[in-house]
């Protein structure tokens, strides 16, 4: 699976070489401690799609609370809580892992654990989603579901048995594929020899503005509109490796 890291893009273009030399050239010439925690901070990564390219499944206006304050809202606070810290600096998923399990760092694996858990999420989901997958992952699906839609299903059984806040999964495990869910910020990530291949966010602030109460409805118009089966294989076939 490809690694998913907060204010990163797959790859490292020449422009943002560029401007990570640049920048860090001037903490150099300044001595600033400020500026170089900066640098290393967190951000929000860009949306894959605009914000109104789920609509109707999902609106504008759920994707700018949920994204725009929630999303936001992680990453605002996980830089606050590890400033000055050992963890300042460390890459996503090795804060994540570093920090699971353990009770004094809740509040830091909560918040990082849902940048990337949204981070997912996002990438999950595409304007042109539905359908079924296809190749070698939908094989894998009917091995172990016998059938797509028997997948499907299972998937939103998850979703509708999740009590409170948490995150449906499709994930592969040696060569294997099943669903999983989770609570709260708890993430597939952490566990040894688990991939995650796709996510439905069922926290209330993913659909409430959309569908109030009615988590059925949205994870229907997810799994029939917007899930997305090609980054699902595309982590299917990276698990493979």
């Amino acid at each position: 699976m490809k690694r998913i890291e907060a204010g990163a893009d797959e790859g490292l273009s020449r422009r943002t070489f560029l401007t990570v030399v640049a920048g860090a050239a001037a903490v150099a010439a300044s001595g600033s401690a400020r500026a170089a925690e900066a640098l290393a901070a967190f951000a929000l990564p860009a949306l894959p799609y605009a914000p109104d390219a789920l609509a109707p499944a999902i609106s504008a206006q759920t994707v700018g609370f949920h994204y725009g304050k929630h999303h936001q809202g992680y990453v605002t606070a996980l830089n606050k809580l590890v400033q000055g810290t050992a963890l300042a600096g460390k890459p996503l998923e090795e804060v994540i892992r570093a920090t699971a399990g353990q009770a004094d760092q809740a509040a830091v694996f909560n918040n990082a654990a849902q940048i990337w858990n949204h981070t997912f999420y996002w990438r999950s989901l595409a304007p042109a989603g539905g359908g079924q997958p296809s190749g070698a992952l939908l094989e894998a699906v009917k091995q172990a579901f016998g059938s797509y839609e028997a997948c499907a299903a299972a998937l939103s059984e998850a979703a509708l048995k999740q009590f409170g806040s948490g995150w449906v999964w499709l994930v592969a495990e040696k060569g294997q594929v099943k669903v999983v869910k989770t609570p709260n910020a708890e993430t597939p990530l952490t566990q040894a020899g688990v991939v995650p291949l796709l996510t439905i966010d069922v926290w209330e602030h993913a659909y409430y503005l959309d569908y109030q109460n009615r988590r059925a409805d949205y994870v229907k118009a997810v799994l029939e509109q917007r899930v997305n089966w090609a980054f699902a294989a595309e982590n299917f076939a990276q698990a493979g490796r």
